[in-house]
């Protein structure tokens, strides 16, 4: 029989509906132990974020997802510096995999990953939406890495986000049994207001210190 294959561009969440059980959780407190991990933000720190939002307040929702990526996503992502001895994040770099015996493949926005060379060890992503392509949809695309990493990692838990224009929405995957699994999707954060981006930034650097460890 021919193995089944998906690429994450252009996954429908029908697909995956017809390759795993999969549903959304319902969890007002599932994003507590991440969102509310407390982080000290330093002054030079939120100096930096307010100065990002004046300098792109105007530009942003121009931006189309390279010019999003290098000019407002990457300085943001740099400050978080998610570099350490044993991994970082990566960009457009390829992954695939298989969730209950189909393939899926293509290429990740951003994740952070192990591996000085190559990324091997997923534990993080982020998805952007390119406003001019509607028929994609960030929230399966990201979905559908996350469930392909959980296998691949053998664990039973992956976070992730996705970003389209001005918002953020953070995402949790649980695996709760054999090919079934249950996902949470997080309020929208607005990168534009100040308060917005602290969180965003603070939720990044818990990924950075509490969830990225091998």
């Amino acid at each position: 029989m021919e193995t089944k294959s998906y690429n994450f561009s252009t996954i429908k969440y029908s697909d995956l509906e017809s390759l795993v059980h999969i549903r959304m959780g319902d969890d007002e407190h599932k994003f507590d132990e991440w969102f509310k991990t407390p982080y000290k933000m330093k002054a030079s720190e939120s100096s930096f974020l307010n100065e990002h939002i004046r300098k792109f307040r105007s530009r942003l929702s121009s931006y189309l997802e390279e010019t999003l990526k290098m000019k407002f996503l990457s300085p943001l992502l740099n400050k978080v510096d998610f570099l350490t001895e044993t991994s970082q994040d990566w960009y457009d770099a390829s992954l695939s995999g298989f969730l209950n015996k189909a393939e899926l493949k293509g290429f990740v926005d951003i994740m952070v990953a192990t591996g000085t060379h190559e990324p091997r060890k997923p534990f993080f992503f982020i998805q952007e939406f390119k406003p001019s392509t509607p028929d994609r949809d960030p929230e399966v695309q990201l979905l559908a890495e996350m469930l392909v990493t959980i296998e691949k990692n053998q664990t039973k838990i992956m976070r992730g986000g996705y970003i389209i224009g001005r918002n953020w929405i953070f995402m949790i995957v649980e695996k709760i049994g054999e090919n079934q699994f249950e996902y949470f999707v997080s309020e929208a954060f607005d990168a534009l207001k100040l308060a917005d981006l602290k969180r965003i930034y603070s939720i990044l650097q818990t990924v950075k210190h509490k969830y990225c460890v091998d």
